[in-house]
């Protein structure tokens, strides 16, 4: 089956390139409110080891969506109205944690999340003017203001999908891992080429591993940050009791104990690997491969 026109171009926007200049100064803007960490982190969805945002919208869209409903069946105006208003307040929250998430993404995917911001602006606008008429008494125009506000947020809703499932973010990067490893345990080379207190990579099959070598304990983790794959080897390392590992690419933070998410944007764990040392070479295994 072909894909209908309207949805076929959508992957255009990935390529428009004359969005880049709005991106730059409204990332700035977005990455100068982002503070202090803990409330990004929030944001982003840390805490519940997932984003936030996907749950954070379900509450405008399911107003507005019953809203709409309500607007087809006589004698519901007022209830409507408070459906509307309930949408245009609870946007705020999940407005928040989008630009979060947004600010955090590939050029590419930031460039269709402008847009799927500009339609859901445009929504909570016409809802907006919709609830002022609606208030006003004029019921027909403020219906007609809340039927266009709905049209925009599912036109949103759409490029959202788009972000999420053909551009992957918010998506795990590391889910895969699991599934492309061998079982058992893989011999990844001497412990003495191993350097002290740096990180270094090693190859399990075709996985890459990041390796933290600190007075006899060995940490391995997938090298595949969780948030966008960015190569976590190339990272800083946050020494301590408890040594980190931050992403090069957008800053996410990671335990190299234990593969717990420390600071977003990433919201998923890395795989990490169990370690032993057999004849002076370093094994690796990870407990979860091979269910498929």
């Amino acid at each position: 089956m072909k894909v209908l026109p309207p949805f076929r171009y959508i992957s255009v926007l990935e390529n428009a390139t004359g969005l880049d200049p709005a991106i730059d100064k409204v990332k700035s803007v977005v990455v100068g409110l982002l503070h202090p960490r803990w409330l990004e982190d929030i944001l982003h969805g840390v805490p519940i080891g997932h984003p936030l945002h996907p749950v954070a919208v379900l509450v405008p869209v399911g107003a507005w969506t019953s809203a709409a409903v309500l607007d087809l069946v006589p004698g519901t105006e007022k209830s409507a109205r408070l459906l509307v208003g309930t949408g245009i307040l609870s946007a705020l929250p999940s407005a928040a944690a989008g630009w979060a998430d947004w600010s955090r993404l590939h050029k590419q995917q930031q460039r269709v999340g402008l847009v799927h911001a500009a339609t859901n602006i445009t929504g909570v606008v016409l809802y907006s003017a919709a609830f002022v008429q609606r208030s006003r008494g004029k019921i027909l125009s403020g219906k007609v203001l809340s039927f266009a506000g709905f049209a925009a947020v599912m036109t949103g809703g759409v490029l959202g999908g788009h972000l999420s499932f053909r551009q992957a973010s918010g998506a795990n990067h590391a889910e895969d891992v699991p599934h492309r490893i061998e079982p058992g345990w893989h011999d990844v080379g001497t412990v003495a080429d191993i350097p002290l207190g740096r990180l270094t990579k090693r190859m399990v099959g075709d996985e890459p591993v990041v390796l933290l070598r600190s007075g006899d304990d060995i940490h391995a983790l997938s090298n595949t940050c969780s948030h966008l794959s960015g190569p976590l080897d190339e990272g800083e390392l946050i020494d301590g009791d408890d040594p980190c590992v931050t992403c090069p690419w957008h800053a996410s933070m990671f335990s190299m104990t234990t593969g717990d998410v420390v600071h977003g944007p990433a919201t998923s764990p890395q795989p990490r690997f169990e370690t032993r040392v057999s004849n002076g070479r370093l094994e690796l295994r990870l407990p979860t491969t091979g269910q498929i």
